[in-house]
């Protein structure tokens, strides 16, 4: 499975790309993050951070992709700028009929490090032990988005497997309990005459 994991941000997005499987190791393919400058007006950094998102789909063809999930924080025009850039990476994913993920960070955190509370120096060594690599990504958007795709890996694709199967097991049941049975056909008495 590869997966392009997207940590929005109107001035810094990371883009990370992850491949592999549950049980065996993860290979990053490419990490960077897309950056838009503050002194552009806000619907030409999104059109930016859209072609940025689109170039990296039409380059790695993911099989999905994982975003985090924005929740509020203090600062609420960091709130908007990262619903925007993420709202714009859904929209790139729709189109191409790709399946998008959110993760929330204390998910991501509890994936890659065990612990839901761990720091992003922590996140990002992780991230670093895990993809095998000789340095930590940088900045920390890009090792974000990394964990994000790995995050993905280990628990979304388990997940999809596990609703596959379910799935898969209802059907017949459902094919049967849609299809009322059929009463036999009466015989009709054929008159002599």
């Amino acid at each position: 499975m590869r997966v392009l994991g997207i940590d929005p941000g109107l001035t810094r997005c990371g883009m990370g790309v992850v491949e592999g499987s549950v049980g065996r190791p993860l290979d990053l393919v490419d990490v960077n993050v897309l950056r838009t400058s503050a002194d552009r007006p806000v619907a030409e950094r999104l059109v930016t951070i859209e072609k940025g998102v689109d170039a990296w789909l039409d380059e790695h063809r993911p099989d999905a992709v994982a975003i985090e999930r924005v929740f509020a924080r203090s600062d609420v025009s960091t709130v908007m700028g990262t619903a925007q850039a993420s709202g714009i990476a859904m929209v790139c994913a729709a189109r191409r009929g790709l399946p998008v993920a959110l993760h929330t960070p204390s998910e991501v955190k509890a994936a890659v490090s065990g612990n839901g509370r761990a720091d992003k120096a922590q996140v990002g060594a992780m991230v670093t032990r895990i993809l095998r690599l000789d340095a930590m990504p940088k900045p920390a958007d890009a090792a974000d988005a990394l964990a994000l795709a790995i995050t993905h890996i280990w628990r979304g694709g388990a997940q999809a497997r596990i609703e596959a199967a379910l799935a898969a097991s209802r059907t017949p049941a459902r094919a049967a309990a849609r299809t009322p049975a059929r009463p036999p056909a009466p015989t009709r008495a054929r008159s002599r005459g």
